[in-house]
């Protein structure tokens, strides 16, 4: 666990992330959609401003390398899951990304245990998150506003072709470094 001080900020965000998981669950199970929605806005604004920091200040640590990511998938699949189970959500999109999500963890678990190379994020790994996003967030807004009912699932159309061309991508990435 890290040391709770002003220089491990950034974990201290992710932590925060963390709790808010289950918070955005319950809220979304208690059919509260905006304080869902409240709470996994401002659990990707900690995300945004835990990197930046971490990164304008030299606070980079093992440990939010590792957590950072991790509290990122489970904020996204935890809420993309109760959407889901409410049956806001068709299922197929919680299979794809949570598929997508395991086969990266899978991978860069082996590669970080052997050595091999760490996977970075790329700009279209970014823009799949940034796309979710927005998708979850109109998710979340159309139970209230349903103006967004219609735009969501086309939505996560873009957003899922996206993670799939992403997920190519770093394959690629992967199997060009290691074979040439």
């Amino acid at each position: 666990m890290p040391d709770f001080n002003i220089k491990n900020l950034p974990n201290i965000l992710t932590i925060l992330r963390l709790i808010f998981v289950p918070i955005i669950f319950i809220s979304i199970f208690m059919e509260k959609y905006l304080l869902a929605f409240v709470f996994f806005v401002i659990a990707n604004f900690t995300d945004v401003l835990d990197g930046k920091i971490a990164r304008k200040y030299n606070l980079i640590t093992d440990w939010g390398k590792l957590m950072d990511p991790l509290a990122d998938k489970l904020t996204q699949i935890g809420t993309i899951s109760a959407l889901t189970i409410k049956g806001i959500l068709p299922i197929w999109i919680l299979i794809v990304l949570a598929t997508k999500e395991l086969i990266m963890i899978i991978v860069a678990f082996t590669l970080y245990k052997n050595k091999i190379m760490t996977v970075n994020s790329k700009w279209y790994g970014k823009l799949a998150t940034i796309l979710f996003f927005i998708a979850i967030v109109c998710s979340l807004l159309s139970k209230t506003f349903t103006i967004f009912s219609k735009l969501t699932i086309y939505l996560f159309y873009i957003a899922i072709i996206m993670t799939l061309f992403a997920g190519l991508m770093y394959g690629k990435n992967i199997i060009c470094k290691d074979f040439k």
